[in-house]
C-alpha cells in the first residue's frame, strides 16, 4: 500500500503598481509568505493585461491610481480575460468610492495601504473576509 501525499499549491500572484519600490517591497513581503509565490509585476494595467494572459496567476494585487490604465479598468479587462482570477484592489486612498468602483469593475476584495501587510496576505491566502467585495 502506498502512502499518499498532500502537497498544498502555493497561490500563483502577480503584483501591479506604478511605484517601484512598492512593487518590490510587496514582492518581498508576499515571497516570505508560505503559500504565496509571486509570478510576475506590472508597472501599469496596460502591462498587467499583457502579463496576465502570459502568466495566468491565481490572484493579482492591483494598484488603483496608475498612468495609462488604471487599475479600475485593467481589473474589468483581466476579469475579461480570465473569469476565475482573484484581483484585489490596494490603494493608499481609503476611500469607500474607490472600493466600490473596484468591486464593480470585478475586484474580489479592496485593501488599503495604510492597513496591516497581515490582511493582504490574509486576503491573499483567503483566511480573511474584510475588505472582500
Amino acid at each position: 500500500m502506498s502512502a499518499t501525499v498532500t502537497v498544498s499549491a502555493s497561490v500563483r500572484v502577480m503584483i501591479v503598481d506604478d511605484h517601484r519600490i512598492v512593487r518590490t517591497a510587496l514582492a518581498g513581503l508576499l515571497e516570505g509568505t508560505d503559500g504565496i509565490d509571486v509570478v510576475g509585476e506590472a508597472a501599469d494595467g496596460c502591462e498587467a493585461v499583457e502579463l496576465v494572459a502570459k502568466l495566468k496567476p491565481d490572484a493579482v494585487v492591483m494598484d488603483v491610481t496608475m498612468p495609462r490604465m488604471d487599475g479600475i479598468e485593467a481589473t474589468r479587462r483581466v476579469r475579461d480575460l480570465l473569469p476565475g482570477i482573484r484581483v484585489i484592489g490596494l490603494s493608499m486612498h481609503d476611500r469607500d468610492d474607490m472600493a466600490e468602483a473596484m468591486c464593480e469593475a470585478g475586484a474580489s476584495a479592496y485593501v488599503s495601504k495604510g492597513g496591516p501587510p497581515e490582511e493582504l496576505i490574509r486576503v491573499l491566502l483567503g483566511e480573511s473576509s474584510s475588505g472582500d467585495c
